[in-house]
């Protein structure tokens, strides 16, 4: 597949009044980000939002659906008696639980003696390993390694284990079990997140760190989207949105984490990134808005955006925001 390269000039992106005031009209699981990082809310008016997030909405159902041991749905990455006849993946467990009510913005002080309860009850389906020394799969281990600093538990270990299985690529990838020499753009996404997450929680080791930007450069060499060997777009789903991200990669969730990763280490947005931006800017309808392109199959235990075709709250904050980031980029940029 092909796809033109960015030319010309674009306008800055700004957000639209009315969009605004849209995306504000939400759960306090998006609400309080919106008003963080578009409508410039001060820290008392976002904070107390987010505190909202534990009893009310989304965050709430998700807290009071937890097991009396810990875990949700029984199992650590598939729900208790999972036989793989249903379409998708299910997203009940407990690993997906714990990312979603992370990524809300839920103080770990909600979750008290969760840390504890799984290390005691929840096992991996993978050789019934413990739960927080992760696994083999890259993907878990980047979740694992964010949620084990979020609650508080020492996961220097699981940390060391990105160390010690990065590819001579600069990337990762959930097959190298199976004998996979070659790096994944999903495998080192998601394990780009998991370690920037640590970073921020734990504030990670200068040996991780550089695994990091190894990692971010193997994505970046590659423009976000093109196989280095053909320049070819590696596949058209990257080019589609849908939120929640889960494990699956795009253009979108690619720069979002870039975005990230930028304002953590104080550094303005790489060059290489400009093509996949412009396939974000591209999607944006002419009402300021993005599209739900679909919904990755599979059980919830609840919906948290609109239906496939429908315009989404989530995706137009984040690729907002990444728009608004930027197109800033001549500004100083701030770490945070």
């Amino acid at each position: 597949m092909t796809l033109s390269a960015p030319t010309g000039t674009v306008a800055r992106m700004t957000v639209d009044t009315a969009v605004l005031a849209w995306l504000l009209d939400t759960d306090p699981a998006l609400r309080w980000q919106v008003e963080r990082d578009l409508a410039g809310s001060p820290p008392e008016v976002w904070r107390a939002t987010r505190a909202r997030v534990a009893t009310e909405g989304f965050g709430a159902r998700l807290l009071a659906l937890q097991d009396d041991d810990g875990q949700w749905a029984g199992g650590a990455f598939f729900p208790r008696g999972y036989d793989g006849s249903e379409p998708g993946q299910p997203w009940k467990a407990t690993t997906w639980s714990l990312n979603s009510l992370r990524e809300w913005g839920v103080d770990a002080d909600r979750l008290a003696g969760t840390a504890e309860k799984l290390a005691e009850n929840s096992r991996w389906e993978y050789d019934d390993l413990p739960y927080w020394g992760g696994e083999v799969d890259a993907c878990i281990n980047g979740y694992t390694l964010a949620n084990g600093a979020w609650l508080g538990v020492d996961v220097t270990e699981n940390a060391r284990w990105f160390v010690d299985h990065q590819m001579d690529e600069g990337g990762w990838n959930c097959e190298w079990v199976e004998g996979s020499t070659r790096s994944s753009f999903p495998s080192t996404l998601n394990s780009l997140e998991g370690i920037l997450a640590y970073e921020k929680l734990a504030g990670g080791t200068d040996e991780l760190r550089e695994a990091r930007h190894r990692g971010e450069e193997y994505l970046l060499q590659r423009h976000l989207l093109r196989r280095q060997t053909t320049g070819e777009v590696v596949e058209s789903y990257m080019l589609r949105f849908a939120y929640p991200f889960r494990a699956f990669y795009s253009a979108l969730h690619a720069v979002d984490y870039f975005r990230a990763a930028s304002l953590q280490d104080g550094t303005a947005p790489d060059p290489r990134i400009a093509e996949a931006i412009e396939v974000v800017r591209a999607a944006r309808t002419p009402e300021g808005t993005w599209i739900q392109e679909r919904r990755h199959p599979g059980a919830v235990w609840f919906e948290i955006d609109v239906d496939a075709g429908e315009p989404s709250p989530w995706l137009t904050f984040i690729a907002t925001r990444v728009l608004e980031w930027w197109d800033a980029r001549d500004e100083s940029p701030v770490a945070g």
